[in-house]
């Protein structure tokens, strides 16, 4: 809304849950991937009246969205992607199969013993590493809080599922990628990380997607580049 001198704001309705199995959302006994996360998330959007949705996912919340947007095109008005790749689209393998993001496939019951305990340590590494400036990476507060969240029960095992899923999204992508999206894409990145891949991507599910890199960034590109991204999102999604 605007009023009179006042410089146009945009204004959104946001539904941000946490995937199933993570953060406050129960851990499902079976199903933790993404296409059936897509389902669930679905289903919960259905549920608070909502049937037309512009969709945003990052990370492993990208897949998710992505699963969404294929499964129920009808209902997804823009699809944005955020720094990641989607298994089972050309070009994946190069990035599952890559030495330096080894943790696509430690999970299971040593991995989780090796972790209990250091659920810090293990995340230090994907939000230093991962970022072009770990000093411009996830704040203070949050990683004290991802922690916490992950030490608790069940929860680092649930955060494992959903990469020991990847061979199975992997197979339930080629075939949802058969059918390409007609709403718009946009699909943003870092430099440093997955922007070039993910945009590659990106135009072959979705021929006229708009592509953003954002020089000088790694994966965490809303704390690396917040003003950029937000700008890049509600241009996109207004």
């Amino acid at each position: 809304m605007k009023a009179a001198g006042e410089s146009a704001r945009l204004h959104f309705t946001v539904i941000a849950p946490d995937l199933p199995g993570i953060g406050a959302s129960s851990i499902p006994k079976t199903g933790i991937d993404m296409k059936t996360s897509a389902e669930r998330v679905h289903a919960a959007v259905n549920a608070l009246g909502y049937k037309k949705v512009r969709v945003v996912g990052h990370d492993i919340g990208l897949t998710v969205a992505y699963a969404y947007a294929a499964m129920y095109p009808q209902e997804v008005e823009k699809l944005a992607l955020m720094d990641a790749f989607l298994p089972g689209v050309g070009g994946w393998e190069a990035v599952y199969n890559n030495p330096g993001i080894w943790h696509f496939r430690f999970y299971g019951a040593t991995p989780e013993a090796l972790v209990k305990g250091r659920e810090r340590t293990y995340f230090e590494h994907f939000w230093n590493d991962f970022a072009a400036d770990k000093t411009h990476s996830i704040p203070e507060a949050d990683r004290r809080a991802y922690t916490t969240e992950y030490a608790r029960p069940g929860r680092m095992a649930a955060g494992f599922a959903y990469f020991e899923s990847f061979p199975k999204t992997a197979t339930d992508f080629a075939e949802l990628s058969k059918t390409q999206l007609t709403m718009p894409v946009l699909s943003i990145g870092g430099e440093k990380a997955n922007g070039t891949a993910l945009g590659a991507q990106a135009r072959l599910i979705a021929p006229n997607a708009t592509v953003i890199v954002l020089k000088d960034t790694g994966h965490w590109i809303m704390e690396e580049r917040q003003q950029e991204t937000i700008a890049a999102l509600t241009q996109f999604l207004q």
